[in-house]
């Protein structure tokens, strides 16, 4: 299922709404050139259904794009990029 996804900037966060349930990823930026996933929530009702998996992507997307070094104080994203070896040359 396509996951629709908003960055708010503003926020420090990648936001997904389905079926009136939110999920987000949370980030920070320690350094002007470094981005730290500091915390992904799913909402119970959507686990198990690629939403986690959507905003990893596109929060990693994001980085590539902006050229910044990727931190994961996240356990959800540090395991995410280590079971996908194409995220990992973003790692600082």
């Amino acid at each position: 299922m396509p996951v629709p996804i908003q960055h708010h900037p503003e926020d420090q966060e990648f936001v997904a709404t389905v079926d009136g349930h939110e999920a987000e990823l949370a980030y920070s930026q320690p350094a002007p050139d470094t981005i730290d996933f500091t915390h992904t929530f799913v909402d119970e009702a959507l686990r198990g259904k690629g939403v986690g998996e959507a905003l990893a992507k596109e929060g990693l997307t994001y980085a590539r794009e902006k050229k910044l070094r990727v931190e994961t104080s996240c356990k959800f994203m540090a395991a995410y990029v280590k079971r996908h070896p194409e995220y990992q040359d973003l790692l600082a």
